[in-house]
């Protein structure tokens, strides 16, 4: 591709087998605009990766996309939930894998994006299926907690899942605790589970955008300002006025919801709910940096010079790659 012409041959009819590209990154970094401009490019078909943008009753405080910026491209899991019908990160994976089927059936890219770092892993490398356990087995090992100690408990688990044991941190009990609930619960090891999940049924390649961590803060603080502007706290009442929400669970009890709330409830001022939105959310983007860090085939590129034809440059490198594997293992 030639970097000073904008005219991009077009890429091969998308295949199962094609590696999916991924636009990641911290939020408030910019991965909309990006997105869109590359999903025009594509052809493609925007599955996004957020836990919350998915609710309906969600909008201002979750950034969704405007509904200008979604008639650019189909977008998928955007308001299509209510927060009566909770998505976990195992029910999203197995949602989009069958929503990327449809897209290429339909002879169109899939276009992931999106921060919500539990739910990218699902997608991308799979979870454990591990059956529900009786909350009375997580309460006895709390009560053997008391009684005999964390020592006592990390022996057991060293006894029936010593690979387990080898990758907890003895002091975090609940790690510990959760390891023998599952043994206790099932019958079965907790490595077990880990050893046996099933494998994601697509590749993926993974561009993390990034900025100077003072200008990302700052389009954070704005951000947060932005929203106040636009009626988050509007937004925020007419939530809490919904009959049978759960306003200490997810995910009104995340960033951006849970300050509001504790405002209008009368538990903080409003300099603090803003003070502590801003804070939180920084904190929280460092969070989804150290966690995209431990991904060493993931792709990183500086936002304010990356654009749509650097990420599908990525992707066509990509493409060579797994295509040249493919004739090599048919020679």
């Amino acid at each position: 591709m030639d970097p000073n012409n904008d005219t991009m041959e077009p890429l091969s009819e998308p295949d199962a087998s094609d590696p999916i590209l991924t636009i990641t990154g911290p939020t408030a970094v910019g991965k909309t605009a990006v997105s869109l401009e590359a999903a025009e490019r594509l052809n493609a078909e925007i599955v996004s990766v957020d836990s919350r943008q998915v609710y309906e009753e969600l909008t201002i405080g979750t950034a969704k996309p405007s509904p200008s910026e979604q008639r650019r491209a189909p977008h998928h899991f955007i308001g299509e939930r209510s927060l009566h019908e909770p998505f976990s990160a195992g029910a999203y994976a197995k949602a989009a894998n069958d929503r990327i089927r449809a897209v290429l059936e339909r002879g169109r890219r899939p276009l992931v994006v999106g921060g919500a770092t539990l739910y990218l892993h699902a997608l991308q490398y799979g979870l454990a299926d591990i059956p529900d356990v009786d909350d009375e087995v997580r309460d006895e090992l709390n009560q053997r907690l008391e009684s005999e100690g964390p020592d006592a408990l990390y022996g057991e688990l060293q006894q029936v899942d010593p690979r387990q044991a080898a990758e907890t941190d003895p002091t975090k009990t609940q790690k510990v605790i959760r390891a023998l609930e599952v043994y206790h619960g099932t019958g079965k090891p907790l490595s077990y589970y880990y050893e046996n999940q099933p494998e994601p049924p697509f590749d993926y390649v993974t561009v993390v955008l990034n900025r100077d961590r003072e200008k990302l803060y700052d389009r954070i603080n704005q951000r947060v300002d932005r929203m106040l502007d636009a009626g988050l706290l509007d937004e925020v009442r007419d939530v809490m006025d919904i009959d049978g929400v759960q306003l200490d669970e997810p995910p009104l009890s995340t960033i951006g919801y849970r300050e509001p709330i504790q405002h209008l409830k009368g538990d903080i001022d409003y300099d603090e709910m803003v003070r502590l939105v801003k804070r939180n959310t920084r904190r929280y983007a460092k969070r989804q940096l150290t966690w995209f860090r431990r991904y060493d085939e993931y792709h990183w590129r500086a936002a304010p010079e990356t654009r749509a034809e650097d990420l599908i440059e990525v992707l066509e490198n990509a493409l060579d790659s797994t295509h040249s594997a493919a004739e090599g293992s048919a020679r």
